[in-house]
């Protein structure tokens, strides 16, 4: 993959891998509270492009932001961390 600047990365775990050549990630973020002052955890879901269809649901992925791929797509798959041992 060509570097074309800084983009942004995450770290998150496969969700569904049900569509072909697409992912979803769900990844975790500890926010703190304005108010409150609590952490609490956010989850947000991103559509990832999975070229080879490699990942499995439970797999620790890193995802990088990309072009519009499709209507929902603005991520590509860079690498698997860690395969789910448990499937």
């Amino acid at each position: 993959m060509n570097q074309r600047g800084n983009r942004k990365t995450q770290v998150g775990i496969v969700s569904s891998d049900k569509m072909d050549k697409t992912i979803v990630v769900k990844v975790e973020q500890i926010v703190k509270h304005p108010v409150y002052l609590k952490y609490m955890k956010r989850n947000v879901k991103y559509k990832a492009h999975d070229p080879e269809n490699s990942c499995a649901i439970g797999d620790k992925v890193l995802i990088a932001e990309s072009r519009p791929l499709s209507r929902d797509k603005r991520w590509k798959l860079r690498e698997i961390l860690e395969k789910n041992a448990t499937v």
